[in-house]
């Protein structure tokens, strides 16, 4: 920085003149958004001689190591602002601008349009804030893109003679891909396909790609749902070691696991599920104690005896966080041979289950309870109407017992909306297509009172296992200081438990 001293060998400082010192400032403080280079200060400033220029270039220097301005990148720079620079996730709207929201600060930061620097709706950023005043939203601009939240970009392809342009689907991706005729990978003019963004020049708007996935034509039913799995990044189908995995799980249990549980085979036990559903992975019981009183089991497949901490499998499920339902299919969280098979609460097979156990009374009053595991074989497999069928008419298939737990069920829903709960009241669209995927018809699903059956004991166990937890001397002493703490531990609270104090 500056002229060598031949004396010492060392540098000294050297600034344009005071004039042009505070000049210099005033244009940085009075425009504390816009990031500026010497040549930038040097024409604001009037000034063309190149000696005079350097002196520019070497003040701006200066203030950046004075902690007056900051350095944005190489030879550019900024007013330094009090709030320095902070890491957060961005959210860009359709009109181009964005917003940031960070840990390191409490309220959302403004990303005009030209300050996104290639950032992308998800992304992990870090973001320079600007000087503002009191009264006004922070503003800041992208510095670095840290982390993508989209690897795979999915789109139509237009193929010329000599290039190719990816068009994206979504408005979360406003940019078109440029792709290099050696990165087609064999896709076609018109078809859809999904790539991946190998570079993106700092002065260029328009990213490079590669095609890493050809889906085919579009319109084409199959092409169109692989088209949208690729757009959200849904996995269809598990990797070959996930699927080795769950296929040498063994589906038999011995007499020494049965030994260890409470058995529910000898109860009548029933499913209740969507028509075209695979996986049952809930299940009722119902039997009269020679009190009068009634033992309701709420049974959940215990999943956790065959897929085993920080496994294969448990990582996956752990990746996926949650099986999604499209119209035509079911992305699971588990493979199939788990899902739809071994934790699937089949009728006629012995099952191994977590299981809420209550004593209820004539008024839906629970006297005693119990939780643990428990081995059960569901006695019959319901679909929504056949149970609904059986509540209208009294008859058919476990009559009595689908009786029994409406009637409970019942008498638990009113209790709960006294006590202020939530009824969403909700018409939900369905589609029934053929096995080619074509729509036949669109109809509306009534949420009958067999719906509202299972919902009222799943809610049943879900509140009575938390008031458990609650009480439990070691949840107590290790993690109730904490979740009191928390700021949605009273609103959580009062969910769990009906909505009481």
């Amino acid at each position: 920085m500056g002229a060598q001293n031949p004396r010492s060998g060392t540098k000294r400082k050297t600034e344009v003149p005071g004039m042009h010192h505070a000049g210099i400032m005033k244009i940085f403080t009075g425009n504390p958004a816009q990031t500026y280079n010497y040549k930038q200060i040097a024409k604001k400033l009037g000034i063309k001689d190149s000696h005079t220029k350097r002196l520019v270039s070497q003040t701006l220097d200066h203030l950046h190591l004075k902690g007056e301005l900051v350095e944005i990148s190489t030879g550019r720079y900024k007013l330094k602002s009090r709030g320095g620079f902070i890491v957060g996730r961005i959210e860009t709207k359709r009109s181009g601008y964005g917003f940031v929201s960070s840990d390191d600060i409490q309220e959302d930061v403004f990303i005009s349009r030209n300050n996104l620097n290639h950032a992308l709706s998800g992304d992990l950023v870090k973001v320079y804030l600007y000087a503002h005043s009191r009264g006004k939203s922070h503003e800041g601009e992208v510095v670095e893109v840290l982390e993508r939240s989209r690897k795979n970009i999915v789109g139509v392809v237009n193929v010329s003679r000599h290039f190719a342009f990816l068009s994206p689907d979504a408005g979360k991706m406003p940019y078109d891909l440029f792709i290099p005729p050696d990165k087609l990978g064999g896709v076609k003019d018109g078809q859809i396909a999904v790539a991946r963004i190998s570079d993106w020049p700092g002065g260029s708007k328009t990213p490079v790609g590669e095609i890493i996935e050809v889906l085919g034509d579009p319109g084409v039913h199959e092409v169109e749902m692989h088209a949208i799995l690729a757009e959200f990044e849904l996995p269809y189908k598990f990797a070959p070691e996930v699927e080795q995995a769950a296929e040498a799980i063994g589906d038999a249990i011995g007499k020494e696991e049965v030994a260890g549980r409470r058995d529910f085979r000898g109860v009548p036990t029933l499913t209740i599920d969507p028509a075209d559903a695979k996986d049952f992975d809930d299940a009722l019981s119902v039997r009269r104690f020679k009190n009068g009183n009634w033992e309701i089991g709420v049974h959940i497949a215990d999943v956790s005896h065959y897929v085993k901490p920080k496994g294969i499998i448990d990582q996956e499920a752990y990746d996926r966080a949650t099986s999604v339902y499209l119209v035509d299919r079911v992305v699971p969280m588990l493979p199939e041979k788990l899902s739809n098979e071994v934790c699937s609460l089949r009728p006629g097979e012995d099952k191994l289950c977590f299981s809420a156990v209550f004593e209820m009374d004539a008024d839906a009053e629970v006297l005693n309870r119990w939780f643990g595991r428990t081995v059960i074989r569901s006695s019959r497999r319901f679909t929504y109407e056949e149970a609904q069928s059986v509540i209208e008419t009294g008859k058919g298939d476990m009559a009595g017992e689908i009786v029994v737990l409406n009637s409970l069920a019942r008498i638990m829903r009113e209790e709960r909306l006294r006590n202020g709960a939530f009824s969403f009241e909700r018409v939900e669209v369905k589609f029934e297509i053929d096995e080619k995927g074509t729509p036949l018809r669109i109809y509306y699903k009534e949420n009958k009172e067999s719906n509202q059956l299972i919902e009222e004991f799943m809610l049943l166990a879900n509140k009575k296992v938390a008031e458990f937890l609650e009480g439990h001397p070691r949840i107590k002493k290790v993690y109730y200081p904490f979740l009191k703490s928390h700021r949605h531990y009273k609103v959580a609270t009062k969910q769990m438990t009906g909505g009481g104090g």
